[in-house]
């Protein structure tokens, strides 16, 4: 029997372009015949420009959708920086500013901070193993931040752990690399071609044969046409894979009770889909 919400798997990007879309997994959930759910992966869209995700937001639900990318920042830089306390109001603020003077605040900040504690962290990113959303390079996830989550504001969903809104559409925050890590510890992607080997794309088999199976600790299983299967195997980028797996953590925040969200989480800082099943021992 198939969930009515629609999944979304959304492997985002702060510079959407041809070379470098936003790659979103669409599917569905279903209760499987006999073990695990089934992630059923339905089509994988390519989204060249802010527009296109902004009518993606726009889509009527019911939907969930999993965004790779930071949806709040660490309440310690809020303070610091004397930005809105609210996550609304933080947002927009951000988004307010010209790109250059977001970069200097957080320049700034950074250079303002203790050698060796440079980043300030969310509670949520020791566990998960994720990289400081304050950061602007490699990877740029303060500016993924910048771009995504006004967008998400100004749509008026719900963005689980941070602010209520459309009940219909909801948003949590994805990290594929913490589900990756639990099946491989191998490099999988790059979007240097240089780097694009053999041995990343027999991980990215590696990975995918454990999602289709089930055999990972959000126990979900996917399926998908074959022809979506040999283009996450294909896409050295690892951007069709991670769109997937966005998808799978979709499905599990779906089936827990808030969303997956720990009691007590900072409505500045939120959480990421699947980290509350490791810290806290399941649903």
């Amino acid at each position: 029997m198939l969930n009515p919400f629609r999944l979304l798997g959304i492997d985002f990007t702060s510079a959407p372009r041809r070379a470098k879309p936003i790659t979103v997994a669409r599917a569905r959930l279903s209760g499987g015949a006999a073990g695990s759910p089934v992630v059923q992966v339905e089509a994988v869209d390519a989204l060249e420009t802010f527009a296109a995700f902004e009518a993606l937001l726009a889509e009527p639900g019911p939907w969930i959708g999993g965004f790779d990318f930071p949806l709040g920042l660490p309440r310690t830089a809020v303070d610091e920086l004397g930005w809105p306390s609210d996550w609304r109001g933080l947002v927009l603020a951000c988004a307010a500013m010209p790109r250059a003077a977001f970069r200097a605040c957080l320049d700034a900040h950074r250079q303002a901070r203790v050698v060796g504690d440079r980043y300030a962290h969310r509670a949520v990113d020791r566990p998960a193993a994720s990289h400081s959303p304050l950061k602007l390079v490699n990877p740029p996830v303060a500016l993924m931040f910048l771009e995504g989550a006004a967008r998400l504001a100004r749509a008026g969903v719900t963005v689980a752990g941070h602010v209520e809104g459309d009940p219909e559409r909801v948003a949590v925050e994805a990290y594929p690399g913490h589900l990756v890590r639990a099946i491989t510890r191998l490099s999988y992607k790059s979007d240097a071609r240089a780097k694009q080997t053999p041995q990343r794309h027999a991980a990215r088999a590696v990975i995918l044969d454990a999602l289709c199976r089930g055999e990972h600790p959000l126990d979900l299983r996917v399926s998908a046409p074959q022809s979506l299967l040999d283009r996450a195997l294909a896409d050295a980028s690892g951007d069709t894979l991670d769109a997937i797996v966005c998808a799978v953590q979709a499905g599990w925040a779906l089936r827990q009770p808030c969303f997956g969200i720990p009691p007590g989480t900072d409505t500045l800082e939120g959480w990421i889909a699947g980290v509350a099943w490791l810290r806290q021992g399941g649903a």
